[in-house]
């Protein structure tokens, strides 16, 4: 029996399944549509389906690392609960999806989707995904991720909280060296507990800028300050605020004494090349995903009704 494109819409929209899997589960039972709908819940994907609508904000960051720290991975995997968080099912899912990052060439997580699966090349990221999502009974999803390599000098990572923050830096230098890699840990840190919105002044996203100088301009109006001193105080406050946003002018955790663009500057002389920090990416579970706030007893309420 030809399977027609109305089927596979018709058998997508009753079970929630991707579009080619109900057509390979059509075409397995001659167009039956009540077993096809059968096999897609043996294999879990009508299920799975089902669970992609629901909100998933927990989850974990992990990075991986190549054994000469000349190439490195960050990678966001979102859940629902802090229970399947610490599954190692899932945690093992997330390392290996790291690796893959890591040792691969996809830049969007479509792309990642669709590549075969690092541990298993029979099947691709997405079925793999899939399938677990179907036996541990959650929405999971692969929110996002960032790969860095380099040829003078190292990537360096640090995971903080057992995965509630991870970060990745970069470091530039000419020379190898142990303290290398001391030092990159120490900015990771760093990133992880100050938060810098950018890596120096240049970077700084412009609409970013203008918008707190605008906030500092109001601020100082209503001060009742006269308007031939507003810009003056604007310019003063904007020197202090990217002091504060910009990892190169930021205080160093470690020691107060230091801005990290000194740190930088006395390990440079110490290891006797320079030393530039080229990028970071600094990943915290969830944020920016809105979770959706329910009564637990209301949701249990609704769990017994249903039954």
């Amino acid at each position: 029996m030809a399977i027609t494109a109305k089927m596979v819409k018709e058998l997508r929209e009753r079970t929630g399944a991707g579009m080619m899997n109900c057509k390979k589960a059509l075409t397995e039972v001659d167009g039956d549509m009540e077993k096809a709908i059968e096999i897609l819940r043996e294999k879990g994907l009508a299920a799975a389906a089902k669970k992609s609508g629901r909100i998933a904000a927990e989850g974990l960051v992990k990075t991986y690392m190549s054994q000469d720290k000349k190439v490195g991975s960050i990678v966001e995997v979102n859940c629902e609960t802090d229970f399947v968080s610490a599954n190692e099912e899932f945690v093992g899912f997330i390392n290996s999806i790291a690796k893959q990052v890591a040792e691969s060439n996809v830049n969007t997580v479509e792309e990642l989707l669709e590549a075969k699966y690092v541990e298993d090349e029979n099947i691709t990221v997405k079925e793999r995904l899939t399938a677990l999502i179907a036996k541990i009974g959650e929405n999971m999803s692969i929110r996002r991720f960032k790969k860095f390599s380099v040829e003078q000098g190292i990537v360096e990572s640090y995971i903080h909280g057992g995965g509630k923050i991870g970060v990745l830096v970069e470091l530039g230098c000419e020379k190898d060296s142990p303290e290398l890699g001391v030092l990159g840990r120490d900015i990771a840190m760093q990133i992880a507990a100050a938060n810098p919105l950018c890596l120096d002044e240049t970077s700084i996203d412009t609409e970013v800028l203008e918008k707190e100088k605008e906030i500092y301009r109001v601020q100082a109006l209503n001060e009742g300050k006269p308007e031939k001193i507003v810009e003056k105080m604007v310019n003063g406050r904007i020197k202090k605020y990217l002091k504060e946003v910009c990892l190169v002018d930021q205080i160093w955790v470690k020691n107060s004494d230091y801005t990290i663009t000194k740190l930088l500057q006395e390990k440079s002389k110490e290891i006797g090349a320079e030393i530039k920090i080229n990028k970071f990416a600094r990943f915290e579970k969830g944020e920016g995903i809105e979770k959706k706030e329910e009564n637990f007893a209301e949701e249990v309420e609704k769990q017994m009704q249903s039954k």
